[in-house]
């Protein structure tokens, strides 16, 4: 894939629901939010086998609740429509994101 794809609550099911997506949660109102997204862009490109999916968590509100997502940014870890890891930190740094990246797709596979 390779690239970032924007998700609505409409599109989010079918974008998670196979192989392996991991999902930004974000809002442009959350500073560390904005500050990452270039490096999940990097992300996609560097993963092709890695869907990496943006919710804008401002237009998905119920969707972020079913979530279960209390606070931005927020990344989640889908294999096959199921969540099976997350990092929700308020102060996020691209570094601390790629090592709990690594170790979660290490155990993925």
């Amino acid at each position: 894939m390779g690239q970032v794809v924007e998700a609505t609550k409409e599109t989010f099911p079918e974008l998670v629901g196979s192989g392996l997506a991991l999902v930004d949660v974000w809002a442009d109102s959350c500073r560390p939010c904005v500050v990452l997204a270039p490096h999940l862009a990097s992300i996609a490109s560097t993963n092709p086998d890695l869907t990496v999916v943006k919710l804008d968590a401002s237009k998905a509100r119920r969707l972020c609740m079913s979530l279960q997502v209390r606070g931005l940014p927020t990344i989640l870890l889908f294999r096959d429509g199921q969540e099976v890891a997350r990092i929700s930190e308020p102060n996020l740094t691209a570094e601390r994101l790629d090592a709990w990246l690594s170790t979660v797709l290490t155990q993925q596979h």
